[in-house]
C-alpha cells in the first residue's frame, strides 16, 4: 500500500482516498461521527438534572453550554481563555444564574500565554499562518476546583486545541479525576507524539472510568466505575 498521495488527486478525492484505502483511523471516524449524528445524541446523552455540575472546558461560543442549560437546567462553569469568545459567552449568558463564564483556561499552572487565533481553532499548541495571537489566562486546575469549591462533576467537556493532554494528567495526578462522573474529551491530533499521548492517557484513565463511547480523535467519553468513587 503507499504511504504518499498520488499527486493527482483533488482535495476530495484525497480525502477518500485517505478514507476508504489509507483507512485513516480519523477520516473514518469523521464519517461514523456524522452519520450518528454525535454532536446532537451522544454529546447530550447524559443523566443530567438542574442539581448537575458541569465544566465547559473551551467554551467557544457557549453552544454546548446553551445545550446543556436547555435540555437539563443543570450548574455551568464555562472556560474559555480567548477574550473575544468569553465575552461572548458573558453576554450571553448575563441574565441565566445558572452559567458563570470564567476567562481563562485550564492547564497544569497559572501562566499568561500567547494563543494564536484561527476562529474554533484557536490553540496554545498550533501555529497558524496569520501569526495573530493574543494573550491568555491558564489557571492550574487543582488551585479553580478549590476556589469554585468542587467537590464532585458530573461531566467535564474538553476541546482545548492540544491543551487536553496536560489538563487530563493534571487531573489524574491530582486524584481529582476521580470526582468527575462524565469526561467527554476530543483529543487532537496535531499534537507531537499525539497517538502515543492519546493512548497513555486513555491507559491511566482504566482504574476510575470506563470509555462508554469513542470516535478516535474526534469525540469519545468516559464514565466513572462505581468502585472509583
Amino acid at each position: 500500500m503507499p504511504t504518499t498521495l498520488p499527486r493527482w488527486l483533488t482535495k476530495p478525492a484525497t480525502k477518500f482516498y485517505k478514507r476508504t484505502v489509507l483507512k485513516d483511523p480519523f477520516l473514518v471516524s469523521v464519517k461514523r461521527w456524522k452519520r450518528d449524528r454525535g454532536d446532537t445524541t451522544l454529546r447530550q446523552d447524559y443523566s443530567l438534572n438542574e442539581n448537575s455540575v458541569v465544566l465547559d472546558v473551551g467554551g467557544y461560543q457557549g453552544d454546548f453550554t446553551q445545550a446543556m442549560i436547555n435540555r437539563f437546567g443543570c450548574r455551568v462553569f464555562v472556560f474559555e481563555p480567548m477574550p473575544l469568545f468569553s465575552e461572548q459567552c458573558t453576554r450571553q449568558f448575563a441574565n441565566d444564574p445558572r452559567v458563570s463564564v470564567l476567562p481563562y483556561g485550564l492547564g497544569t499552572s497559572d501562566e499568561q500565554l500567547f494563543v494564536s487565533t484561527s476562529d474554533d481553532a484557536s490553540s496554545f499548541f498550533r501555529h497558524h499562518d496569520t501569526n495573530e495571537s493574543v494573550t491568555a489566562q491558564i489557571r492550574d486546575v487543582s488551585w479553580v476546583w478549590q476556589e469554585l469549591d468542587l467537590e464532585h462533576v458530573d461531566l467535564i467537556k474538553v476541546n482545548i486545541e492540544g491543551g487536553e493532554y496536560p489538563l487530563l494528567r493534571r487531573l489524574i495526578e491530582t486524584n481529582l479525576i476521580r470526582q468527575v462522573s462524565n469526561i467527554q474529551v476530543q483529543f487532537h491530533d496535531f499534537v507531537e507524539d499525539a497517538e502515543l499521548q492519546r493512548n497513555e492517557l486513555r491507559q491511566r484513565l482504566q482504574p476510575s472510568h470506563d470509555e462508554t463511547w469513542c470516535y478516535e480523535f474526534v469525540w469519545e467519553n468516559w464514565s466513572r466505575r462505581a468502585t472509583a468513587a
